[in-house]
């Protein structure tokens, strides 16, 4: 099965080139691709240098840019990964192996418990606490990080799930969606690691919103059902 790697990115010229760095040069990655998400920096043409396909998506936002990027995918697997380098890119193939391996349609790699301690600060880790042990909540799941940036999954259940959000939520709505489509999916533990360049996350603004976009997505459920 052949893999495809899709980044986004918003002014991550800092981080962009040690992210590509750490991926493996391997037959079995099919493409890189790096969505370029309205950046005012160098991030595409470093992006472009090192090998990545770069598109671009117009649309403001980490979900709009996941799914240029989805869409864009040719491959039989896709993993997600940030443009920040926080992500172990060296561990691709090895994951990727466990979801075969396990014969699943979906890997969630949980940042918790933290391997190095100055990755996240208190309040990020007590925000990303917070929306997980929600989402558990809400839809009755024993997710250990749903937040987490880096996914593995079979690009066909794409296919059976309608993706709506457009910012950073769409991780949390990916991850949901799919288990209650029914698809098999764990979580397995990873390094996480200090980021490359200054964060754009403001975590009130998008721990509000995040928290919003969870209980509308069970009023959703409800409704359907």
């Amino acid at each position: 099965m052949k893999i495809s790697i899709v980044i986004p990115a918003y002014n991550e010229e800092r981080g962009i080139a040690k992210t590509l760095n750490k991926i493996p040069k391997t037959e079995k990655i099919l493409e890189i691709i790096v969505v370029n998400n309205n950046s005012s920096d160098k991030t595409a043409e470093v992006a472009k240098k090192l090998g990545a396909k770069v598109v671009k998506e117009t649309k403001q936002g980490y979900g709009y840019a996941l799914q240029r990027g989805f869409r864009e995918a040719k491959g039989d697997i896709i993993v997600t990964l940030d443009a920040d380098a926080q992500y172990p890119g060296e561990k691709i193939l090895e994951v990727v192996e466990y979801l075969e391996k396990n014969n699943l349609d979906f890997l969630n790699c949980s940042r918790f418990p933290l391997q190095n301690k100055n990755s996240l600060n208190f309040t990020r880790v007590l925000g990303n606490k917070f929306l997980t042990l929600l989402a558990n909540f809400l839809f009755g799941l024993k997710l250990k990080d749903s937040q987490s940036g880096m996914m593995i999954f079979k690009k066909e259940i794409l296919k059976k799930i309608n993706l709506e959000s457009g910012d950073m939520p769409l991780s949390q709505e990916l991850k949901i969606k799919t288990i209650l489509a029914g698809f098999k999916f764990d979580e397995i533990n990873i390094p996480y690691y200090p980021r490359a360049g200054e964060s754009k996350l403001f975590p009130i603004k998008h721990g509000i919103k995040t928290t919003l976009d969870l209980l509308k997505l069970k009023t959703n459920i409800i409704t359907i059902t």
